[in-house]
């Protein structure tokens, strides 16, 4: 052949001169491949489709929807591994039964621990596609067997263990915890009733100043009716005071008044606002000596006029001191009543701001114990609505399932893996595949002739393939 030739039309012919090199591979290969599609057994899945919700007792939110997403994933991730404990897996497949044509060992109970381990392998809860586990309410439960059949048989005898074994961990669950909860009621309740009984025995002790006490409990400013009977008292008593320094005032400038009635002249109109005759007859004396001093300006003291303006001015200056007389007796007997005001507004107010103090010293141990009974009460209420929480889980927990089968176990109208066919085809396409590597790999592959020279002969590809023969 030319050294020209194309190295594909060489190969061709290394194909064709050495046939039994590929046919021998291919052929084996074909024959391996048709006996494992015919010996394969098929191999079935069934999936049940399930959904999961949350307890509805106890829950903030709307009753059934889970609070977040690791809520829903850590159910889901429990029921998972309850689905894959040993248990589970034993009690479903002795509950369907050993496979047809199993070999069972003599004096050997079924299942083995062998089968439990291969029945583990063959059983997966997965999400649905494009999902995460635990994103979703839905899950799938998905079992491979030999049988279509058993494998559904398989999967809903999981989910039945899975469900029975699920709601056991839920009343035990349920009951450790009202068992925990009502200790815990009873030692809030016996708390609460000690904290009531040293309140009530300290609100007896307080007798009638209880209400004054609450108010200085609950307002904290002392607004009530001891302190508004104090602020009463301490006006009252600023008056009576002020009513006597007054009359005390007033007596020191009538007492010398009474020898001499021309200091009354002197005395200001606000200490005789309470003696208006004295007033009226200090301005009428006043009147009488204006009149008195205009008649002497123009007349001489022997005029009738001026004679009856001093007869006049003395008369009125006797009325005057005979009122003096009166009104400084009037004085002194209204001071002793006005003093003894003072004392008793004095007496009272001293006596109410004793109890205010009193009630004051017993205010801060008050509302220590009335804030403890109203923690313990709140406590014990809490603990209340826990325990009737953890007794409504364990009523559902009994009579109710968190998860819940939307469809009967499926298998499908085909088993799992390729077909028969695809099988042969594929093990024939590798038997071409491994025929032609033994033959390049046996056979000194063809190779483009050097170029050639003056001192060698050329070389053709025929001569290098029958010296490689």
């Amino acid at each position: 052949m030319p050294a020209q030739a194309p190295i594909a039309a060489e190969l061709a012919r290394l194909f064709l001169r050495y046939p039994i090199r590929w046919i021998a591979p291919a052929l084996l290969c074909a024959v391996g491949a048709t006996a494992y599609a015919c010996l394969k057994p098929a191999t079935w899945e069934a999936s049940l489709t399930l959904a999961v919700r949350a307890e509805a007792s106890g829950n903030s939110l709307t009753p059934g929807q889970f609070r977040d997403l690791s809520a829903m994933k850590t159910l889901q991730e429990t029921l998972l591994e309850i689905a894959k404990s040993r248990g589970v897996l034993t009690e479903a497949l002795r509950a369907v039964g050993p496979p047809p044509n199993a070999a069972l060992v003599a004096g050997t109970a079924w299942p083995t621990p062998q089968d439990v381990d291969d029945f583990s392998d063959a059983l997966k809860i997965v999400p649905p596609k494009g999902t995460e586990f635990g994103s979703t309410e839905v899950f799938y439960l998905k079992v491979q067997d030999k049988s279509a059949d058993r494998a559904c048989a398989l999967a809903g005898a999981v989910a039945d263990q899975m469900l029975s074994r699920f709601a056991k961990m839920r009343d035990d669950k349920a009951g450790s915890m009202v068992q925990e909860l009502g200790k815990a009621v009873d030692i809030s309740r016996a708390q609460r009733d000690e904290s009531v009984r040293e309140l009530g025995s300290f609100e007896s002790r307080v007798g009638g100043d209880l209400a004054e006490l609450r108010s200085l409990e609950q307002v904290g400013s002392g607004d009530g009716g001891v302190r508004k009977l104090t602020i009463e008292l301490e006006s009252e008593l600023r008056q009576a005071e002020q009513a006597v320094r007054n009359l005390r005032e007033l007596l020191d400038l009538l007492e010398p008044a009474q020898s001499e009635p021309t200091r009354l002249l002197a005395t200001p109109n606000r200490l005789l606002e309470s003696q208006p005759s004295l007033r009226r007859l200090k301005e009428g004396l006043v009147d009488a000596q204006l009149r008195t001093s205009q008649l002497l300006g123009n007349m001489s003291t022997q005029h009738p006029l001026v004679r009856a303006a001093i007869d006049a001015e003395g008369e009125v200056r006797s009325r005057l001191h005979a009122e003096l007389t009166a009104a400084v007796t009037g004085i002194e007997t209204e001071l002793g009543p006005a003093e003894a005001l003072v004392n008793d507004r004095q007496a009272r107010l001293t006596k109410a701001r004793a109890r205010l103090d009193y009630l004051a010293s017993l205010r801060a141990e008050y509302s220590s114990l009335n804030a403890e009974t109203q923690s313990r009460t709140r406590q014990l209420e809490q603990a209340e609505k826990q325990l009737v929480d953890a007794r409504a889980a364990q009523a559902g927990a009994a009579a109710t399932s968190l998860v819940s089968r939307i469809d009967s176990p499926t298998a499908g109208s085909r088993p799992l893996g390729p077909g028969k066919s695809t099988i042969v085809g594929a093990g024939c396409c590798g038997g071409l595949l491994l025929g032609a590597g033994l033959l390049l790999l046996t056979v000194t592959p063809p190779t483009r002739p050097a170029a050639p020279s003056s001192s060698s002969e050329p070389r053709t590809l025929t001569t290098v393939s029958a010296a490689a023969a």
